[in-house]
């Protein structure tokens, strides 16, 4: 993935690594955990292609969980709760995006969420499911209003958040720009947009006018894929270009999890098709996780993160 930044940029980047690493060292607490690739903090320059081969597993990963979340223990291994994620940390999620609301509803766990990824120095991101029939900018509003009341509420001390839309499969481009219009009138920033792998949605945006098209465009995509068996969508660059909107996309959601309505379970749902086959379980953990692949390297997803996000 192309990353290029303004001065400006760089200057945020310097200050984000200014709090995880330099203010820590003043206040005598270690840095970052020892599982952050020490090139994240030593350059400001992109990774050499013959240093980093990029896979599903060795790619930066990120967990978005919502209240849901954790899901039923399956398996011996480590576990973590809404209030101790050190053992996301370990297994190398280097991010953690909370689900904020769905519609007219607030989710109860996602503050909770946020600050225990605080405490294992985890990029910290905050998603928001719109429903069609509610007022998308009234959804942004309240998704601002929340982070805020979190972060007061909290006491969090990161200084950016990475904001997301998830849109429901009948959403229209005009829903999804009004979405973003009102997310960057309150925040100055762009939120990331993240579309489930549905028909209605493909169909829909394809048919979006060009300014509307830009607009989406401007969004960085959060893709989901956990399957190649559908012709012609069988990999994250074949799915997207049937949007017609993206030139590239930054994560991957190649994890999830569905409910096993005869088992009445949780069932993990992992990729497995060309080039890649991704474990149904995160590291060594005891339950299912939705597991997201940043696509570039460890030191490009900070970069990006700090790029991307509000500085609340």
């Amino acid at each position: 993935m192309a990353v290029s930044f303004s001065k400006s940029q760089y200057y945020r980047v310097f200050a984000v690594l200014v709090y995880r690493c330099v203010l820590p060292l003043f206040l005598g607490v270690s840095c970052v955990s020892n599982e952050l690739p020490n090139e994240v903090l030593a350059s400001s320059q992109p990774a050499s292609p013959d240093s980093f081969r990029w896979t599903l597993t060795t790619a930066p990963q990120i967990i978005n969980v919502s209240a849901y979340d954790p899901k039923e223990r399956q398996r011996k291994g480590s576990s973590y709760t809404v209030h101790d994620l050190s053992a996301l940390r370990r297994n190398g999620a280097l991010g953690l995006i909370a689900r904020c609301g769905k519609g007219g509803k607030l989710d109860d766990k996602c503050a909770s969420f946020l600050l225990a990824a605080e405490k294992q120095k985890m990029l910290l991101g905050a998603y928001y499911f719109v429903l069609k029939g509610v007022d998308p900018s009234w959804q942004a509003d309240q998704f601002v209003d929340q982070m805020l009341a979190i972060k007061s509420a909290k006491r969090l001390k990161t200084p950016e958040i990475l904001l997301a839309g998830d849109f429901d499969s009948r959403s229209t481009p005009r829903d999804i720009v009004r979405f973003i219009d009102r997310i960057e009138q309150r925040t100055g920033h762009l939120p990331i947009i993240y579309l489930e792998n549905s028909a209605a949605l493909r169909k829909s945006l394809q048919t979006a006018t060009m300014s509307q098209k830009k607009r989406i465009g401007q969004c960085p995509y959060w893709i989901a894929l956990y399957s190649s068996s559908k012709a012609g969508l069988e990999t994250p660059d074949r799915l997207m270009r049937e949007y017609g909107i993206w030139r590239e996309w930054v994560l991957w959601q190649y994890g999830g999890v569905h409910w096993d309505s005869r088992r009445k379970r949780s069932r993990p749902d992992s990729y497995r098709g060309i080039r890649y086959r991704a474990p149904d379980y995160f590291g060594d953990l005891d339950r299912p996780t939705e597991r997201n692949a940043f696509n570039g390297t460890p030191r490009q997803l900070y970069h990006f993160w700090a790029k991307q996000s509000w500085d609340w």
